[in-house]
């Protein structure tokens, strides 16, 4: 028994001393890959890396030294890309960059850089193994070094200096090496709005969460133009500030996966998310309130979710249902400025089962992988898994925290690219006489409707969504423009009625009564002569040679008008607008003779001789008159004309002449 014991204690130590044993090999190879005095930030990773010398790029110190070893997997090559070197070009001996083949003491010079611009071009390997060596003697205050490098299959790798306002190509790809997560570099802009051009490539690669600090990995850049703003925002442990306007931007292409999965919207129930406990809380005989993990929805309002205990064993879970691709998280404090809680680190577990757990950890490590979480309650902050993580229960540990563990928090990400195959069962032979066909929804697999995803919608229903909108907009827009044109249309209508050139209210039978009781238009020393040659207007119809006068209005005196004849007033006789039958010829309203066109002709009287108001008596006999036609003085003027079967005017008829000055100039009017 005793021996079984010292047996059990012996394999015991020896496991310890064999795992003691393996640490320090591990702690001796990794002092090898980096030595010296003068060594800043040195990321070397598995195919690729990134180093400085101390203080870059402020200044470096005098008289130091600092030696890299780095090694890539047999039968690869390694290419160097120097991004800068600011050394004392005046002290070669002791101020300088070398490159050697090899580690150790077998190793060669491959180069020797004294400060000048010859370090421009790439340098490739003639082996996997290289040892950078820095040396620096007194100076003044040059910068130093910063280089990276990668497997030489990566023909187009970048430094991380290299920023977007360097290249003036739209689209273009570049390799980001391993260790561009700096702390001298800034980002302005954030994904998807874009990046403003002077931020470096790969930090804002970072940040977006295309590549990652430890691997690096390829970019796929497009540029276009600036904006007015940028945002600032936290994302994998990278802080970009707010920007003003640039000529130019850039962002990058992705695969798409960044979409919400349902927290915010209400997709995932509150049944889904659990926790480890539940904050209740409340004053001096009031109600406590409960913080429960259904308050842990981003962006809602209200309370989140609080852990009872300040404790590195609580969580809280998602359970989404059924496996998705997850490529990241966002998560805020409180949002509440009363309750200032928030959670500053964080790990993230994963299962298929919600049983079995495992952590997500960086490629190459062996322990999960503490992210940053929040700096303040009310800030968002996002974290991306490189490579995601295909789980269907996702629960996040707190590591550290504000005052209390509390938060909110979105899972981003899309359904998994690859289906787990179905197994279909041989079913028995269908019974004789019956198609052997299965009805059509049993050939039929439905796609599960996932919301707030970034998947591509189905282009069926894009075209069914075209055919529903270009109608609608097309009838919206034609509405306004027929509108407008029935109006207009409307409002130049003409009327169906035959107007003969006269203006609608000279047609009709109001103004006609009223045109007679204003005065004359023959006022002062005018007058008026009637010519032989005046023209009828070619629009009015002309049916009749002869024309009628008007009736009189009694006690009112008219004004002459072209080819006019006169009727005195008598009786309730019709109007005289048109010819009149035979039977209903007047004595004094026949119609112009037909031998020839004969105008009356005004008589000039003075009026001073006649008493005012009322029509202006005069006799035919005795009154001197002019005219333009060919009769003789002693002719009745103004009197109808009469034919040989009807008698000629008496002695005794009064006539209406208009009333003028005597002997004045006549206007002609055609």
């Amino acid at each position: 028994m005793d021996g079984s014991v010292m047996v059990g204690r012996g394999t015991r130590g020896a496991a310890v001393f064999i795992q003691i044993v393996f640490i320090l090999l591990l702690s001796a190879r990794s002092s090898r890959a980096q030595k010296g005095d003068g060594c800043g930030h040195t990321v070397l990773g598995v195919g690729s890396g990134s180093l400085a010398s101390l203080g870059y790029p402020l200044s470096y110190p005098s008289n130091s030294v600092c030696e890299w070893e780095i090694s890539v997997s047999p039968g690869q090559t390694i290419r160097v890309h120097i991004a800068d070197l600011d050394i004392n070009k005046n002290n070669c001996q002791v101020s300088y960059l070398r490159l050697y083949k090899g580690i150790g003491l077998g190793r060669s010079e491959i180069v020797k850089f004294c400060g000048e611009r010859e370090w421009r071009d790439a340098l490739v390997s003639e082996g996997h193994q290289i040892t950078v060596q820095f040396m620096s003697g007194p100076h003044s205050r040059e910068r130093g070094l910063f280089l990276s490098y990668s497997t030489s299959q990566h023909t187009d790798l970048i430094t991380c200096l290299e920023k977007g306002e360097h290249f003036t190509e739209a689209e273009f790809s570049k390799f980001c090496p391993a260790g561009c997560l700096t702390d001298f570099g800034e980002v302005s802009g954030t994904i998807p709005h874009g990046y403003r051009d002077s931020s470096p490539l790969c930090l804002a690669g970072i940040h977006a969460g295309v590549v990652t600090n430890t691997l690096g990995g390829q970019i796929s850049v497009v540029s276009s133009k600036g904006i007015p703003h940028y945002e600032s925002s936290l994302a994998n442990n990278v802080t970009s500030v707010a920007g003003n306007l640039s000529p130019s931007l850039f962002t990058f292409k992705t695969s798409g996966c960044y979409g919400t999965l349902g927290l915010e919207s209400g997709v995932v129930s509150g049944s889904q998310i659990t926790a480890s406990s539940v904050w209740e809380w409340g004053g001096h005989g009031k109600e406590p309130t409960i913080w429960g993990p259904t308050g842990a929805r981003l962006k809602t309002r209200g309370r989140p979710w609080a852990a009872a205990n300040s404790d590195i064993k609580e969580w809280i879970q998602v359970d989404l249902k059924k496996e998705k691709r997850i490529t990241g998280i966002t998560t805020t404090g409180s949002t509440l400025s009363e309750y200032q809680f928030y959670v500053s680190a964080y790990e993230v577990l994963y299962s298929h089962d919600g049983q079995q757990w495992n952590g997500c950890q960086e490629v190459g490590s062996d322990k999960n992988k503490i992210f940053q979480g929040n700096t303040n309650y009310l800030q968002e902050v996002r974290n991306n898994f490189i490579p995601p993580i295909e789980a269907r229960f996702i629960r996040i540990c707190p590591y550290q925290w504000h005052q209390r563990i509390a938060l909110k928090m979105e899972l981003l990400g899309c359904q998994p690219h690859t289906a787990r195959p179905r197994i279909f069962h041989s079913a028995p032979p269908p019974p004789r006489g019956r198609s052997t066909a299965p009805p059509l929804q049993e050939r039929t697999t439905r796609t599960p409707n996932v919301r707030n995803t970034t998947m591509t919608p189905h282009s069926h229903d894009e075209v069914a969504l075209v055919a529903v909108l270009v109608p609608v907009l097309v009838v919206v827009l034609m509405t306004p423009v027929l509108v407008i044109v029935c109006s207009w249309l409307w409002k130049n209508r003409k009327s169906p009625e035959a107007t003969y050139d006269l203006p609608h209210w000279e047609r009709t039978v109001w103004w006609k009564s009223m045109k007679q009781l204003l005065p004359s238009k023959l006022d002062g020393d005018e007058c008026v002569r009637y010519s032989s040659t005046a023209q009828v207007d070619h629009q009015r119809p002309r049916l009749e040679p002869a024309e009628y006068a008007h009736p009189l209005v009694s006690g009112t005196m008219a004004s002459l008008g072209q080819r006019s004849t006169f009727k005195p007033e008598d009786g309730d006789d019709p109007e005289y607008d048109a010819p009149i039958p035979p039977e209903h010829y007047h004595a004094y309203a026949e119609p112009l003779p037909a031998s020839g066109v004969e105008y009356a002709t005004p008589i000039m009287i003075d009026r001073a001789n006649h008493l005012s108001g009322g029509t202006l008596p005069f006799r035919g006999r005795g009154l001197l008159a002019r005219t333009d036609s060919s009769q003789s003085a002693n002719s009745a003027y103004d009197t109808p004309k009469s034919t040989s079967d009807q008698a000629t005017t008496t002695e005794g008829q009064l006539y209406q002449v208009p009333q003028n000055t005597h002997n004045a100039p006549c206007q002609k009017t055609d």
